[in-house]
């Protein structure tokens, strides 16, 4: 089984004051490439990163990580306009399975990933992480899933009406991570 990395990084972040995939944690490095990293380091064969608003400035850091950037003309309609773009990408390529993230995720590494991928994944899994009995993200969709999803995707829900609408295999992930967006900067 192949599995790609897809990346939701188009967000312009009004909350945060700028677009999250050119936020840096307090070590420097941008949460785009940490991002990347993770889902690599984590078995994603390949990674795919959906840009929007900031792209001029995010695809520089794309450089040396090894990942494809996709930008997604419509990223302001909503997360549905990122995930439709990069599933369309994805789509071309021989994956089985995508492990679906955000770009603001920052403590979710590359143990949470392995752990979603361990039983490897098929064309037909739907699995996500829950942090303390919480559903979130990462999300692995396996290829039989990508057209439904990108039918049902409206708005800022992504898959989520999707995910509600079918069985889901959930992963207790809180040992290694909060799960928790951050969409504001720290004080």
């Amino acid at each position: 089984m192949t599995v790609a990395g897809l990346l939701l990084a188009a967000g312009a972040g009004s909350r945060m004051g700028m677009p999250k995939a050119l936020v840096r944690d307090r070590y420097g490095e941008p949460w785009l490439v940490a991002a990347v990293r993770a889902l690599a380091d984590g078995g994603c064969s390949q990674v795919t990163a959906v840009l929007g608003a900031g792209a001029e400035d995010a695809l520089p850091l794309l450089d040396g990580t090894g990942a494809t950037a996709v930008v997604a003309a419509d990223w302001a309609e909503g997360m549905s306009a990122s995930l439709r773009a990069g599933l369309v990408a994805v789509d071309g390529t021989d994956a089985d399975a995508v492990v679906l993230t955000l770009v603001d995720l920052p403590d979710v590494g590359a143990d949470v990933v392995r752990r979603l991928l361990d039983p490897p994944p098929s064309a037909a899994t739907l699995r996500r992480a829950s942090y303390d009995g919480q559903v979130g993200h990462p999300v692995v969709i396996g290829r039989d899933h990508w057209a439904g999803v990108v039918a049902e995707t409206d708005g800022d829900r992504g898959a989520r009406g999707y995910l509600a609408s079918h069985d889901v295999e959930v992963v207790e992930c809180a040992d290694l991570a909060s799960g928790r967006d951050v969409d504001r900067p720290n004080p």
